[in-house]
């Protein structure tokens, strides 16, 4: 489909590598803002930008989301959101909105990590608890959240996996905070590394007595992202309102 984007959090650095992948493609932008107004073309908030576009991506900021969501309803928009760091109830502002309007919400547009996502699942619906999983990433030193959403994503796969009664139902942070204690049988647990320049890191270790299987994904560059976020903005665009993922976009779901 030639369908026109729309980019929030123009100035970004997802958001412009974006507008270069959309370039690069031959992919029509509609135009592109950030906080303080338009930055591509000539519409300066969210509302006109909406309806100038036919998929809006958004890869601004938690405190952004609200308008880019509303223009979206308003318009019946199509939108990606990629923003992370969101809470609960940014998360129920996404399911609102998904009533009216297709909305496809993910911590990482990467088509190798979420095949990733897949194999996780699929190694931890395989192996009983006697086999621990770890899930370490690393990332650029000004990345603020901790662990970061790609990580927190393989979690929910590994505690689909297994079984878990919501997809963080087995999620253990308390490692360092709460001092020396026994690991929890079946627990899934987190480390993060913050340094340099790194795009993106994650390992998944499965590891029991004897043998351990390591699942990973390296992130060399912002392109494959903005890759991943064009494919699934253009294959977004024209489908009813619902919640969708990157697993609908892969025809895992």
């Amino acid at each position: 489909m030639n369908a026109r984007i729309g980019i929030i959090g123009a100035t970004g650095r997802m958001g412009r590598a974006i507008a270069e992948e959309a370039v690069a493609r031959g992919v029509v932008i509609a135009g592109g803002i950030n906080r303080a107004g338009a930055i591509l073309g000539d519409h300066g908030d969210a509302p006109s930008l909406a309806q100038a576009a036919d998929v809006l991506i958004d890869f601004s900021t938690p405190q952004m989301l609200p308008e880019g969501l509303a223009a979206a309803q308003a318009t019946r928009t199509p939108i990606l959101i990629g923003t992370t760091g969101l809470g609960p109830e940014d998360h129920k502002l996404i399911d609102a909105a998904a009533r009216s309007v297709a909305v496809l919400q993910t911590a990482n547009t990467s088509l190798g990590l979420n095949v990733l996502r897949k194999l996780v699942e699929q190694a931890a619906r395989a192996l009983g608890t006697d086999w621990d999983i770890d899930i370490v990433e690393m990332h650029h030193r000004d990345k603020l959240d901790t662990p970061s959403g790609s990580a927190l994503l393989l979690g929910a796969s590994a505690n689909i996996g297994r079984g878990a009664a919501s997809p963080t139902a087995l999620n253990r942070f308390d490692r360092m905070q709460d001092g020396p204690h026994e690991r929890e049988q079946g627990g899934i647990y987190y480390a993060s590394l913050r340094g340099g320049s790194v795009a993106g890191d994650h390992q998944v270790i499965f590891a029991t007595d004897g043998e351990r299987i390591e699942l990973g994904h390296r992130a060399e560059n912002r392109t494959i992202f903005a890759k991943g976020a064009l494919k699934a903005a253009l294959w977004l665009a024209g489908k009813p309102a619902g919640r969708y993922t990157m697993g609908d976009v892969l025809g895992f779901e």
